[in-house]
């Protein structure tokens, strides 16, 4: 019977007995290891060898662990590399997962963070393999797309927290979910929590538990949103939502990866990734003091930015017929085809609400269709979200050109403001405008 080969792991590091602790303890794990003192020895190692994860130190005599993480980037990667950093240095652990490492430890290292973090490594699927869910559940072939895609095969490689910004109905979560399933985690579980929808009072005992009988009602342990998440991925949605005395709870938990439930008198260790994302503005969230900067550096670690429909028009039709086929397997029903004009009109559409947007106008279109043909009449589309092609139909009827820009610019706005509740920053995001830019036309407009 032949046994299948031992994983192998380089370790870089110049000082004998932090390579004697990995040795001992990875050996424990029955992992194979071969050590090198420096970056020349590391290169050397991994021209010649094949590893399955590479540890290695920060400081090196000729040269430094972020060199390695690039040079394993470029040449080997789907080669998982951690960083061991000094005790504090939080900015170069960053700086080092920007770079493309997978995750880091600190000194003195602690065996059980080891463990976990080798563990996990070492469960990294293969890159584009045969199972990826992406082109299957991300639909679309225009570029924002295809680039989009890419981003999310090579944040699935990583353990860094990875800030996930767009408009409200543009896939967020989706995008969250398959960070998660083509990474080392997919086995474990992704916790979807709704910042915005938890009431304020239950917040710290929903995120991190209570002991039976810590306040009234509380008639027997429960775990938090941590807890249920060890092991896996806890996406925080609408994150902006959070109060700030909830966002300095937060902040101390990612910080120390571990929670102390309400009435519990020890604190308990969990492993767990964050992503995080919000349709709001973050970056005018801290300057308005609404969020925490600390926090916000760290889960904005990675941003990476969901494209809205408007950006990627091409997937229209192959988004829309992927939500037929849907509607008529759910309504038992033949497959109903969309008229060119009603195709058009999609295209030519701003949807404000994206992809969900998309969605709603199908389903109620597929209901009052007739004959399984989808007319533009039955999609029933707004008007004021036009796109400007079908703006100006009658140009005759134009006496004042900058009277007409400045009232149509007007109506925009308005509708933006209106569709985010009156958040300025929300209204600018949507209409792709800088925060000062929108300050300004409102002003111009007497709108502010």
């Amino acid at each position: 019977m032949t046994t299948s080969p031992r994983q192998k792991i380089l370790i870089v590091d110049d000082e004998p007995d932090i390579r004697e602790l990995l040795e001992i303890t990875l050996g424990r794990m029955k992992l194979d290891t071969l050590s090198a003192r420096n970056l020349g020895e590391a290169q050397a190692l991994l021209q010649r060898e094949r590893f399955d994860l590479c540890l290695t130190d920060m400081r090196l005599p000729d040269g430094t662990g972020l060199d390695l993480v690039q040079h394993i980037q470029q040449r080997y990667p789907q080669l998982p590399v951690a960083m061991i950093t000094a005790y504090g240095s939080l900015e170069t652990a960053i700086n080092a997962l920007k770079a493309g490492a997978f995750d880091f430890l600190t000194k003195p290292v602690d065996l059980t963070r080891l463990r976990e973090l080798v563990a996990t490594a070492l469960r990294m699927p293969v890159a584009g393999g045969a199972s990826s869910p992406i082109d299957r559940r991300l639909l679309g072939d225009s570029l924002p797309m295809r680039n989009l895609r890419k981003q999310i095969d090579k944040l699935a490689r990583s353990q860094a927290p990875v800030y996930i910004s767009g408009e409200s109905g543009s896939g967020k979560e989706l995008v969250a979910r398959l960070i998660h399933e083509q990474g080392p985690r997919a086995q474990q579980p992704f916790v979807p929590v709704n910042c915005g929808a938890i009431p304020s009072e239950l917040m710290e005992s929903e995120f991190f538990g209570h002991r039976k009988g810590s306040f009234t009602g509380a008639v027997e342990d429960k775990p938090g949103l941590f807890q249920a998440a060890h092991g896996g991925t806890l996406f925080l949605d609408e994150v902006a939502d959070l109060p700030l005395s909830m966002q300095v709870k937060l902040l101390r938990a990612i910080q120390e990866k571990a929670v102390r439930s309400i009435g519990g008198q020890q604190e308990t260790v969990v492993d767990v990734r964050i992503l995080s994302a919000t349709h709001k503005d973050l970056d005018a969230q801290v300057s308005a003091e609404r969020f925490r900067q600390d926090l916000y550096y760290r889960l904005n670690v990675i941003e990476l930015r969901v494209p809205s429909l408007r950006e990627r028009r091409d997937d229209i039709e192959v988004l829309a017929a992927h939500v037929l086929k849907r509607l008529a397997r759910d309504t038992g029903q033949p497959v109903a085809s969309l008229h060119p004009q009603a195709l058009e009109s999609l295209k030519n559409y701003r949807f404000p609400g994206n992809v969900r947007e998309l969605e709603n106008v199908l389903e109620r279109a597929h209901t009052l269709c007739e004959n399984r043909i989808i007319e533009s009449q039955d999609l029933r589309l707004s008007e004021g979200n036009c796109a400007a092609e079908g703006a100006i139909a009658d140009l005759t009827q134009i006496d004042n050109l900058e009277d007409y820009l400045e009232n149509v610019e007007r109506k925009l706005i308005l509708q933006a403001l209106e569709e985010t509740r009156w958040n300025r920053t929300a209204a600018a995001q949507r209409l792709s405008l800088s925060f000062r830019s929108m300050r300004y036309r409102l002003k111009k407009l007497g709108l502010d």
